[in-house]
């Protein structure tokens, strides 16, 4: 095996995060309405291991759901140990080589009841509505996956976080609705960041601030300190940063912001680079300022598009820097000898004497000092 197929090999593996029932169940909340006649894809995800499928499955008819279609990148750990005897229509055995995929129009239920976990596990197993085998590995970029893309209305997964960039891009070529888990850090990719400016992409309701848990295949090799194990064996971790992802909208959505902090100048300093003044949190936007402001990332949970105008990402290539200085990089505040122009391409301020954080840069013609701002978003109220 190359190096490069043994690195995509370990990026498959760690891409495998099951996102547990309630989680999916508390966002979808916000969605109900959204979903009756409706073609529901979920395309990274194993029928046999995901909640994603369940969940859809169970509430199939309470939804109102016209279809549901799932399907599975190759290797399922369930589907060559308890269900290695699978058939297709051919009855030949489903291959490790290839994905899998199950299409469902209708969900029966006995006597109004409702789904069981025994009724799911019945219908993997039905011959004639049960998993069958794709023809090809069912990366959800191949061209057999895309025509079942074509077929859908609304995708809901939790897809590969390495491949996010990638996947979006994908639903958005496709003008697909979309519902899906990733990381908070992707606000800052530029591709990401261009459909948020441009209101065709926003973070989803139930999850701001925290970790979630996600259970992970038993060969998963980790070392995190929040590693679980159930009285089943099942293996969990938590993830920091996750958050759903979604161009649904829902009502909490455009809430306003509640602002009570008054402008001023000490408190909320300009960055050296770009006319903007620094907020470092969220609750402490000032109520009378109309220019533009840096804030944190998580402001995008509170983001309301009719109370703020998204205007830039406060980095090199989404953003204007007004100043080239030639700064020395420090070291816990110390020179390295190492220098940079306009500290790397990052808002920057002036470091001052409240500042826990020792200074970072240091202009080399002046000696002044500096503090590099984490990722901003640049925004302005709209008044």
């Amino acid at each position: 095996m190359s190096r490069s197929d043994l690195l995509n090999a370990k990026r498959d593996k760690q891409n495998e995060f099951y996102t547990l029932y309630e989680v999916i169940q508390a966002e979808l909340n916000h969605y109900e309405d959204k979903f009756k006649n409706k073609t529901v894809f979920c395309n990274c995800d194993d029928p046999f291991e995901s909640n994603f499928f369940r969940f859809f499955v169970k509430n199939f008819n309470y939804l109102g759901l016209k279809r549901l279609i799932c399907t599975c990148y190759k290797g399922s750990p369930v589907a060559f140990t308890v269900f290695d005897y699978l058939k297709d229509d051919n009855e030949e055995p489903l291959e490790k080589s290839n994905g899998y995929v199950i299409d469902i129009k209708e969900v029966p239920m006995k006597n109004g009841r409702g789904v069981s976990d025994d009724d799911i596990n019945k219908l993997l197993l039905s011959k004639k509505r049960g998993v069958k085998k794709l023809k090809g590995d069912g990366d959800f970029r191949s061209k057999e996956c895309i025509e079942y893309l074509k077929l859908a209305d609304i995708v809901v997964t939790n897809p590969p976080f390495s491949l996010f960039r990638e996947y979006v891009a994908q639903l958005i070529e496709y003008k697909k609705k979309f519902l899906i888990i990733g990381n908070q850090n992707a606000l800052t990719y530029k591709e990401i960041f261009k459909l948020i400016k441009n209101n065709e992409i926003w973070l989803g309701s139930s999850i701001h601030s925290g970790d979630r848990e996600f259970r992970i295949p038993d060969d998963y090799e980790v070392r995190s300190k929040s590693l679980r194990i159930d009285d089943k064996g099942y293996r969990y971790i938590r993830v920091v940063g996750v958050r759903w992802w979604t161009n649904l909208d829902y009502k909490e959505r455009h809430e306003d912001l509640l602002l009570y902090k008054t402008y001023n100048e000490e408190e909320y300093p300009k960055y050296d680079n770009y006319d903007a003044i620094n907020v470092d949190k969220t609750e402490l936007i000032p109520k009378d300022y109309d220019g533009v402001m840096g804030v944190p990332i998580t402001f995008m949970d509170k983001y309301n598009p009719e109370q703020f105008e998204v205007v830039a990402l406060g980095i090199v290539g989404s953003c204007d820097f007004t100043c080239e200085k030639k700064m020395e990089i420090l070291n816990n505040g110390k020179p390295t000898g190492k220098y940079t122009i306009n500290a790397k391409g990052t808002l920057y301020r002036k470091h001052n004497k409240h500042d826990v954080k020792p200074p970072a840069f240091k202009d080399c013609e002046t000696g002044e000092l500096y503090q590099s701002i984490y990722a901003r978003i640049l925004i302005k109220k709209i008044v």
